[in-house]
């Protein structure tokens, strides 16, 4: 017996909406270390979308992302307070946030674990772990 058509058509949206790709947001202003997170997000089948605001961060995590990159040392953002207005808000408290450092910057690493981050990493050992890391947010 075959399956109606309008049974068909949903099954096939759901099929659709499955193999749409995860995004994940980047907030960063370094060229260089944006080319290898986009090579990290298209390996592991991740969009990759970079936001240089504050306030982009904040809408744009309300679509829920796999989750959020975050440079510890991208000033303009005001990266503390940015970590605290995402675990605050009910809608993003759940998005993972990975932050990076300079290895030197204990104090500052401290901070971030304090305002919510939920990992955060030596820019070296992230660098090192990217391929893992969005491998394992992408859900392959």
């Amino acid at each position: 017996m075959f399956p109606s058509r309008g049974v068909r058509l949903v099954a096939e949206r759901i099929s659709m909406q499955k193999q749409e790709p995860k995004r994940v947001l980047a907030v960063l202003n370094d060229l260089f270390f944006s080319v290898k997170l986009a090579d990290a997000a298209k390996r592991a089948g991740l969009d990759l979308e970079f936001v240089k605001d504050a306030s982009q961060v904040l809408e744009k995590a309300q679509r829920k992302p796999a989750f959020i990159v975050l440079d510890l040392n991208f000033e303009a953002v005001g990266p503390l307070s940015l970590i605290a207005a995402l675990k605050a808000d009910a809608a993003t408290k759940g998005v993972s946030l990975i932050a990076y450092v300079s290895h030197v910057q204990g104090e500052l690493k401290q901070q971030a674990h304090e305002a919510g981050c939920d990992m955060v990493l030596a820019r070296s050992a992230f660098s090192q772990s990217m391929p893992q890391i969005f491998k394992r947010h992408s859900g392959a």
